[in-house]
């Protein structure tokens, strides 16, 4: 006769973690960072994520929905970024210009996942034309920062919009020369110096 009140260990079903659509943006932002556009796959985060396909349905249509999503992510933060930038600003505009680059180089330079993640951006937008008129936005924005300085300082507008533009152009591939590994830890001051000096302290 079967002993009724013996003690019988009930395994609970193990159970998978409930990811955000957050979670995914950021394994997906992590995956463009090592690899570019091309290493977002929808298998390959789930297994990073630790959990199965049925839960990335849950959040995004597709594929192409979560590249949506993330590159709609980045245009936020950046435009916030922007806006609290413009926020910022005192009544001395070379003084805002120098706040402007240094933080530029940082964002870039030290954020080194950021610039990545930018750079495969730019890199998809060459074949995408919603990628790239969305990053057309973005340099939009922030050349339109970047004038608004140069205008207080030189008065012209046309002046101001072609510094501006130089301006950015030098910020652009002072992030791409910070991107080296192994950088002298001098080369960041170096390369705002040589920009203050001859874009920011330009003569009128």
């Amino acid at each position: 006769m079967p002993n009724v009140n013996r003690d019988k260990t009930v395994k609970k079903p193990k159970t998978l973690p409930r990811l955000t659509r957050d979670d995914w943006l950021n394994a997906a932002f992590a995956a463009v960072v090592e690899g570019g556009f091309d290493a977002v796959r929808v298998l390959g985060l789930a297994q990073t994520l630790g959990v199965t396909r049925g839960s990335f349905y849950w959040h995004f249509a597709d594929h192409a929905a979560l590249v949506q999503a993330l590159v709609e992510r980045w245009v936020a933060q950046e435009n916030a970024l922007g806006a609290r930038l413009r926020a910022q600003r005192s009544s001395d505009a070379r003084a805002d210009l120098h706040f402007l680059l240094t933080t530029a180089l940082e964002h870039g330079g030290a954020d080194l996942e950021n610039m990545r993640f930018e750079l495969a951006l730019r890199g998809l937008g060459r074949r995408d034309a919603a990628v790239a008129a969305q990053l057309l936005q973005v340099d939009a924005m922030r050349v339109g920062l970047f004038e608004e300085n140069f205008l207080r300082l030189h008065k012209e507008p046309q002046r101001a919009r072609e510094l501006a533009t130089l301006f950015y152009l030098a910020i652009v591939g002072s992030n791409q020369a910070l991107s080296r590994p192994n950088n002298p830890p001098q080369t960041r001051e170096f390369l705002c110096g040589v920009i203050d000096t001859y874009v920011i302290g330009a003569k009128a």
